[in-house]
């Protein structure tokens, strides 16, 4: 067994994720040894794109939002020119099998006034006036209580609270179906009312920004690798293919890694960048005792699955986020204008409800989402040349009622012990902005120890 020295003042992040990423590089850029390690042969975690069986996939249907902050000036920081980096999408779609039409919703309140307005007037064969309006005592209740009673609201799923504040069965399936179990795949009855709030509030201050970028390219090929690269010109190390094996606790103290390899990384510091199950494999071997943790040993993970797919043409007419209520389907897009520009037809879906498809064989999978894009009027699908299902069951914290109080803070009480990820304790929940305001913590409890 081979045993490293690194400086005795040098920060071991486990994790190339965005939490990993943002952490080094905000330790990186005041000048601290950090060394990012990271088991896959590529960074990115869960905003990662690789090759799959000779096929290029994502690790899900993700998309930047434009009310994050944190995320974007981290990027600009490092160089990362945003305008290259996404296409701004001004509009979204609902598809629902029983629906007359689909809905189109703007999103853009600045550079497309007129449709976001006509999207919340409009759509009435999708959404009837009184379905909207019944979602106005739903949305005002439920900020409310977001902000007065977040402890109350996080043991209420949400269809619970859709029901007892009369929103109607149609604008709970229609809308609250697709803007929850769309997103962050449970359903309704499974989904924590105040998870789905704090999805939203963060954004009401920025009602302006509030747009969606499709990436132009993979997430690892156009924002975590370049991301990386400025770490490692900043002095920092990034290393792949490196898993972590054990925490070395030395007198109730982080004192380093030890590697599969066998070989041990001695540090001051360590952060525990990796999806909720790998951190808590490795938190639970040395401090299953200690009841700082137990909440968070509590927490579960939660599968997701998605289908990628390529045609001989786009499925849609545009690259833009689609929602498919009602239907296995939860988000998905056409991508072959924007991600995967060398395909003529690209598609990503995110499928709903994966505790009952992340053991199934990927046939199965395929046939329950070729039967769900028939069911909304997408037989494109038929054309499919080539498909990958992509599933896991260790990247997300399961946004069930009861969870929320059971996430981390970054600055544990084992010195020189930090976490990072967007399961950890912030305002974002489970999102790429939340990823990188855990790892800013993590490095800002690292600075002022």
């Amino acid at each position: 067994m081979s045993q490293s020295a690194s400086s005795e003042k040098t920060t071991l992040i486990i994790g190339g994720g965005l939490a990993g990423l943002s952490c080094a590089f905000e330790l990186a850029e005041q000048g601290k040894s950090v060394i990012v390690l990271e088991a896959a042969p590529y960074v990115g975690g869960r905003t990662a794109n690789w090759n799959e069986r000779g096929m290029e996939v994502e690790s899900g249907f993700h998309k930047f939002i434009g009310y994050y902050t944190l995320l974007p000036e981290l990027l600009e920081r490092a160089g990362i020119d945003l305008d290259e980096m996404l296409f701004w999408e001004t509009s979204m779609e609902a598809r629902h099998p029983e629906a007359e039409d689909s809905g189109e919703f703007g999103l853009d309140v600045i550079r497309a006034p007129l449709k976001t307005l006509l999207g919340a007037l409009g759509n009435n064969s999708y959404l009837t006036p009184a379905d909207k309006a019944s979602l106005i005592p739903f949305f005002t209740a439920g900020f409310k209580d977001y902000l007065a009673n977040p402890e109350k609201l996080d043991e209420i799923p949400l269809q619970q609270y859709a029901e007892d504040h009369h929103v109607t069965p149609q604008a709970l399936e229609r809308i609250l179906e697709p803007l929850s179990s769309g997103i962050f795949f449970l359903p309704p009855d499974q989904y924590s009312s105040y998870a789905f709030f704090g999805l939203f509030a963060p954004g009401i201050p920025r009602l302006h920004k509030m747009r969606i970028g499709a990436f132009s390219g993979g997430m690892t090929d156009v924002m975590c690798q370049p991301l990386a690269d400025r770490i490692e010109q900043l002095g920092g190390k990034v290393r792949t293919s490196t898993p972590v094996r054990h925490l070395i606790v030395e007198h109730n103290r982080i004192s380093g890694v030890e590697l599969e390899n066998g070989e041990r990384l001695l540090a001051e510091n360590v952060v525990v960048a990796t999806n909720i199950r790998r951190a808590q494999k490795l938190l639970t071997e040395h401090f299953s005792e200690v009841s700082w943790f137990k909440p968070f040993f509590e927490l579960e993970s939660m599968p997701h699955v998605t289908a990628q797919f390529q045609l001989p043409e786009p499925l849609l007419p545009q690259d833009r986020t689609t929602f498919g209520p009602g239907t296995q389907l939860g988000s998905f897009g056409e991508q072959s204008r924007t991600t995967f520009r060398d395909h003529a037809g690209r598609t990503s879906i995110i499928l709903v409800d994966p505790d009952k498809l992340v053991d199934l064989p990927d046939e199965q999978v395929w046939k329950r989402t070729v039967d769900s894009l028939h069911d909304i009027g997408l037989d494109g699908v038929d054309q499919a040349t080539d498909y990958r299902i992509i599933r896991g069951d260790e990247n997300f914290y399961r946004l069930s009622p009861g969870n929320e109080k059971k996430r981390p803070k970054q600055v544990t009480p084992i010195p020189g012990l930090f976490l990072a990820g967007d399961y950890t304790k912030q305002p974002f929940l489970a999102t790429m902005e939340g990823a990188v305001i855990s790892g800013q913590r993590a490095a800002r409890g690292i600075l002022n120890g």
